[in-house]
């Protein structure tokens, strides 16, 4: 048995007169069972090689299955494309439809989807077991910033000397600050000593995505309020007349 013969995942693709080509990986067939194409990789119109074809019309209603030829007339009938959606399927599956919109709405689609997708970053706020009061909500501030904005916290806080012999401390001071952001966050991971630093992490109670919605929206109705402040600010102040001159006037 030739070595070919055992290669499952070789498809020969083509012979010339310096010999064989071999193309490695699985054939269109194996990769798309019944599968719907990529849109990159979507045949249409005469691009389509096969004799019968199971057609969709625009609606997605079912025609059938039907000869390639006569799917290929229906479309320029209906002044549309035939596209292939599943190669894999048996006939292939083709639909009838205007393939540049379809391809400008899943753009839009894509584009969007993308816009939305959010990366939740994870902060760093580190701290000594002596912190004072005043660097200790200065502190505290930053974690509700970045909790309130969508995104996790890892608070550090370093041990010196024979401090490390005092690992409660370091709980204690940890609890102390996730009780004082507990609107804005919750414990993720809990307490744990690495050496000569205890760690915490927390994540925020609100999505990214829905904290930016917010902050959007705060500054839509801020430019709004100010929008509408502006013309009041800017009408001009009639003066008032003369009396004198009135009565003259009248007179």
């Amino acid at each position: 048995m030739s070595q070919l013969a055992i290669l499952p995942a070789v498809r020969l693709v083509g012979a010339r007169t310096r010999g064989l080509h071999i193309m490695w990986g699985p054939s269109s067939c194996d990769r798309h069972r019944g599968e719907e194409t990529p849109i990159s990789e979507q045949r249409i119109n005469g691009q389509i090689r096969v004799p019968k074809v199971l057609l969709v019309g625009p609606n997605g209603e079912q025609v059938g299955t039907v000869r390639v030829e006569d799917a290929l007339r229906l479309a320029a009938e209906a002044d549309l494309d035939l596209v292939e959606v599943a190669p894999g399927a048996n006939p292939p599956v083709c639909r009838l439809m205007d393939y540049g919109k379809y391809k400008y709405e899943a753009n839009m689609k894509a584009r969007e989807s993308r816009k939305n997708q959010t990366n939740t970053l994870q902060k760093e706020i580190r701290m000594g077991l002596k912190i004072d009061t005043h660097d200790y909500e200065t502190k505290r501030r930053n974690v509700e910033k970045f909790l309130s904005g969508g995104d996790k916290v890892k608070v550090m806080v370093r041990f010196r000397g024979r401090e490390q012999a005092r690992p409660e401390r370091g709980i204690h001071l940890l609890g102390r600050m996730a009780e004082d952001v507990a609107d804005y966050g919750f414990v993720e991971s809990h307490p744990r000593q690495d050496g000569r630093t205890m760690v915490m992490v927390l994540g925020p109670v609100k999505k990214k995505a829905q904290a930016r919605a917010e902050a959007r929206k705060r500054r839509t109705d801020a430019e709004k309020a100010a929008s509408k402040e502006a013309p009041a600010e800017n009408t001009p102040v009639e003066a008032p007349e003369d009396s004198d001159s009135t009565s003259d006037t009248q007179s």
